[in-house]
C-alpha cells in the first residue's frame, strides 16, 4: 500500500529532462506511485497528466501529439492542452461529453528540467539561485536510478566523511580522513515557505585530490550546505586557491515510489573549458561510486528516531536534516 506523504505530494518533483521534450513530444514518468506522462504541445507548454486515458485505462503516453492536443493510441480520442476531450472518433459528430477528461497535474519548468505537483503546491519551486543568476555555466546530469529512499540520497550528498573511502582520488584521500568542525543552522531561502525551514551547513573543510574536473592538484577545498526541501540539497564549493572554479550543485530526488527514486544533479560552474558531456562523466563517475553504498543501506528508510543507528560528530549535518523531516511531518521513506 501506497504511503500518503501531504508533505511531497503538495510539492513540486522534477520528472523530465526540458531538452528531451521538444515540442510534440511526449513520455512515460513516475511521481510518488502515480504513472503519469509529461508532453509538450507545439505551442512550447509543458503539461503532466495521469497516464490513463478515461475511457478504457489505456496508456496515454502509447498515443501521440497532434498540435495542443494529445490523442489516445487505443481509440483515438483528442485531448487539448487542458485535458477536455474534444473528439471521439466513433462519434465525430457528436460532442463529447463533459466527464472525458484526463486528470491533468500543474507543470513547470527551471533549472533545464520539467516540473509536476500531483497535489495542490504549497510551495515555491525548490530555489536555485546560483543557476537563475545567469552568471555560472549550467548542465544537467542524470536521471540517476536509486534503489533507495529519497532521505538516504540526500544525507549521502551532505556526508563529508566518506570522501576519502569511496571517492578516494577525486574528493578524498585516505591521509586526510578528519572531519574538521564545522557549523550548522536553519536556513531560510526567502520564498515564505511556512513551515518548510531548511538547514545550512558553513565552514565545511575537506581535502580533495581532484575537487573538479579541471584540478591539476589537490587542495583544501571549502563547503557550505543548503538543504531547502526534504528532497532537495545545494552545495557550493570554492578552491583555497584564489580563482579557482566556483561550483554550486543541485540534487533534486524524484520519488518514483518510496524505495526507487531519479537522482536528477544540475552542475553551475565558472567552467568554460570543458565539454558538457565531460562534466556529465565526471559527476556519473562520482554518484556511480556512491550507488552500491546506497543501495546497500538498511533499514532501508531513515530512521528519525535515536537508537538505530550510531552517530558521530561529524554527522551533525546528517542530525539537523533527519530533525528537519521530523519537524515537517515527512513519511515518505523515514521510519
Amino acid at each position: 500500500m501506497s504511503v500518503i506523504d501531504p508533505v511531497l505530494w503538495n510539492d513540486w518533483h522534477p520528472v523530465a529532462a526540458s531538452a528531451a521534450l521538444q515540442p510534440g513530444a511526449m513520455q512515460p514518468a513516475r511521481l510518488l506511485g502515480e504513472e503519469i506522462v509529461v508532453w509538450r504541445s507545439a505551442d512550447g507548454a509543458v503539461h503532466a497528466w495521469d497516464d490513463r486515458c478515461p475511457h478504457r485505462g489505456a496508456r496515454l503516453s502509447l498515443g501521440a501529439i497532434a498540435g495542443d492536443r494529445l490523442v489516445c493510441g487505443y481509440h483515438g480520442w483528442q485531448f487539448d492542452s487542458a485535458g477536455v476531450c474534444r473528439l471521439q472518433p466513433a462519434h465525430p459528430y457528436d460532442t463529447p461529453p463533459r466527464a472525458a477528461c484526463a486528470r491533468t497535474f500543474q507543470a513547470r519548468e527551471a533549472y533545464g528540467l520539467v516540473w509536476a505537483c500531483v497535489g495542490a503546491p504549497a510551495l515555491a519551486l525548490p530555489p536555485f539561485p546560483e543557476q537563475a543568476e545567469g552568471r555560472l555555466r549550467t548542465v544537467l546530469c542524470g536521471p540517476y536510478p536509486v534503489h533507495a529512499c529519497g532521505p538516504r540520497i540526500i544525507e549521502n550528498f551532505l556526508d563529508m566523511a566518506h570522501f576519502p573511502f569511496i571517492h578516494n582520488g577525486i574528493l578524498g584521500d585516505p591521509r586526510y580522513t578528519e572531519v574538521p568542525d564545522y557549523q550548522v543552522g536553519p536556513y531560510d531561502d526567502g520564498l515564505g515557505a511556512e513551515g518548510m525551514e531548511g538547514v545550512i551547513a558553513t565552514g565545511c573543510r575537506a581535502y580533495q585530490p581532484q575537487a573538479n574536473l579541471m584540478a591539476s592538484d589537490g587542495s583544501m577545498v571549502e563547503y557550505t550546505y543548503r538543504v531547502v526541501r526534504p528532497l532537495t540539497a545545494i552545495l557550493t564549493k570554492l578552491p583555497e586557491k584564489q580563482g579557482g572554479l566556483v561550483e554550486a550543485i543541485s540534487l533534486f530526488v524524484q520519488p518514483l515510489d518510496e524505495e526507487h527514486h531519479h537522482a536528477w544533479i544540475v552542475l553551475a560552474m565558472n567552467n568554460d573549458t570543458a565539454s558538457d558531456d565531460e562534466l556529465r562523466a565526471f559527476q556519473d563517475r562520482i554518484f556511480l561510486q556512491d550507488l552500491e553504498i546506497l543501495e546497500s543501506q538498511r533499514p532501508r528508510k531513515i530512521p528519525l528516531e535515536p537508537g538505530v543507528e550510531l552517530p558521530q560528530r561529524a554527522d551533525r549535518l546528517s542530525a539537523a536534516y533527519r530533525r528537519m523531516l521530523k519537524r515537517v511531518g515527512l513519511r515518505y521513506g523515514v521510519l
